[in-house]
C-alpha cells in the first residue's frame, strides 16, 4: 500500500495538496465553513439526525468532514452511534491529518479523539462508529452492504479527478441510499448533476460556499 498512500504538498504550511490531482483537499477560505454548508446543510443535518444515523462518503481526506459530522451529531444531544462510511483510494498518513487538522481548533476535542486511536480501517468511538474503505470506490462501493442516509460527495474536482465523479459510480451511491436519503457535492458540474438525475435522484442546485456560485443537492426519490 505505500505507493498508494496519498502524497502531498504544503500551501501556507497548513493546506494539504494532493500532488496527484494538483487539489487542495479544502477550501482555501474556510474549510470548516465549506464543510458545514456543503455537506451538513446540504444534506439538511444535523436536522435529520436519529438514533442510527448513517453517513457515507466518497473521499475521506483529513477526515475534516466527518469530525465537523460527529461534533454536530454529540452537540445535537445524540447519545448512540453516529455511523460513518468513507471510500478512500489514497489514505492521509496521521501525522499528515493532525497536521492539516491543526488548522481547526474548534474541532480540537474530536480530532484529539479521533487521532488518538486511528490506525486505518474501522475504529469505535463511542458515538462514532468509522469505518474507512480503502481502494478505489468504483469497485469497492458495489460489494458494500450498507445503506446511507446521507452521502458526503466529496472527491477532487471533477476536472482532475472524474473517476470519482461518473455515471456509474453515482448509480451505486444511489442504489446504497436508503429512501429519501440525500446527497450533496460542493460541485455543480453538468455531468455530475445528470448522473445523480438518471440513478434516480432529485437534482437542485444550490448557492455554493465562497466563491463557488452553485453546489448540488440530491434527494433519492
Amino acid at each position: 500500500m505505500a505507493d498508494q498512500r496519498a502524497k502531498l504538498t504544503w500551501r501556507d504550511d497548513q493546506i494539504p495538496v494532493s500532488d496527484r490531482f494538483d487539489d487542495p483537499y479544502f477550501s482555501l477560505q474556510n474549510g470548516l465553513e465549506e464543510t458545514r454548508h456543503v455537506f451538513l446543510a446540504g444534506n439538511d443535518l444535523p436536522a435529520r439526525f436519529a438514533p442510527g444515523f448513517h453517513i457515507a462518503e466518497l473521499g475521506f481526506g483529513t477526515g475534516l468532514n466527518m469530525l465537523t459530522a460527529w461534533s454536530e451529531w454529540e452537540k445535537s444531544g445524540q447519545t448512540s452511534p453516529l455511523t460513518f462510511t468513507s471510500f478512500e483510494a489514497f489514505p492521509m498518513a496521521a501525522t499528515d491529518m493532525a497536521r492539516a487538522l491543526a488548522a481547526f481548533p474548534k474541532l480540537s476535542q474530536w480530532a484529539d479523539r479521533f487521532l488518538s486511536v486511528w490506525q486505518g480501517g474501522f475504529c469505535d468511538l463511542g458515538t462514532l462508529h468509522l469505518e474507512v474503505i480503502e481502494g478505489d470506490a468504483r469497485t469497492r462501493l458495489p460489494h458494500w452492504h450498507g445503506q446511507a442516509d446521507a452521502w458526503f460527495l466529496d472527491g477532487f474536482s471533477p476536472a482532475k479527478n472524474p473517476e470519482l465523479w461518473g455515471a456509474d459510480l453515482m448509480q451505486q451511491v444511489a442504489d446504497h441510499t436508503a429512501l429519501q436519503g440525500t446527497a450533496a457535492t460542493y460541485t455543480a458540474a453538468g455531468f455530475v448533476r445528470r448522473g445523480l438525475e438518471s440513478a434516480g435522484f432529485e437534482v437542485t442546485r444550490a448557492p455554493g460556499y465562497g466563491r463557488k456560485r452553485h453546489m448540488t443537492r440530491a434527494v433519492l426519490a
